[in-house]
């Protein structure tokens, strides 16, 4: 069995501007190494479309507020940097893949570990799964800072880290984590 804090591990979160295809407004990364958060990066983006008003109301971000932040490209390699790990964590990650391989031209998510997937195969009676519900359930909040807000990617992508650690810490391995049965032990020792 492998130790799941083995892997280094990018969490990334997405704040988009409502638009079909939806474009970055917001971009937050956390590192895990050794089984520990590391330091948040975090960028707001100005998209080429205006945010829309109903994704205004979900994550606060307006139009004006983007209008003298970078575009994505000009951000786009600090973000590769990020990224670059062997392995990336988001919650319903394929939503925030989607984006990012569409934003990053020719990038390729590393193994990803989405903790929904993940929530619903180790945590089975949970009443639900969507990330501010698992939040409250295992006070993934506690201790962060006060200005911090759900729906932020900075916010949703630290709690999502939490998310993960309590899940990895569940599996017990990296193998259970990809959803490989566990090894029986002393089975080799029956012969």
């Amino acid at each position: 069995m492998t130790d799941w804090t083995t892997l280094r591990y990018a969490v990334a979160d997405l704040e988009g501007n409502g638009q079909q295809p939806p474009e970055l407004v917001e971009l937050a990364v956390v590192p895990i190494a050794g089984g520990a958060i590391q330091a948040t990066t975090t960028w707001l983006v100005k998209p080429e479309r205006p945010i829309t008003h109903f994704a205004s109301r979900i994550h606060g971000i307006t139009t004006p507020e983007v209008a003298g932040k970078p575009a994505f490209a000009v951000i786009a390699n600090e973000v590769r940097k990020a990224l670059d790990a062997p392995a990336l964590v988001a919650h319903n990650a394929h939503a925030d893949v989607a984006v990012l391989e569409r934003e990053l031209d020719g990038w390729q998510a590393p193994e990803v570990f989405d903790t929904l997937k993940l929530a619903r195969r180790l945590l089975p009676d949970q009443p639900g799964y969507r990330l501010v519900r698992l939040v409250q359930a295992l006070d993934l909040a506690e201790g962060l800072p006060g200005d911090l807000t759900p729906h932020r990617a900075t916010y949703d992508a630290l709690v999502t880290a939490r998310l993960f650690i309590h899940l990895a810490m569940l599996a017990g391995s990296l193998e259970v984590l990809r959803g490989q049965p566990p090894e029986k032990a002393g089975e080799d020792a029956l012969f």
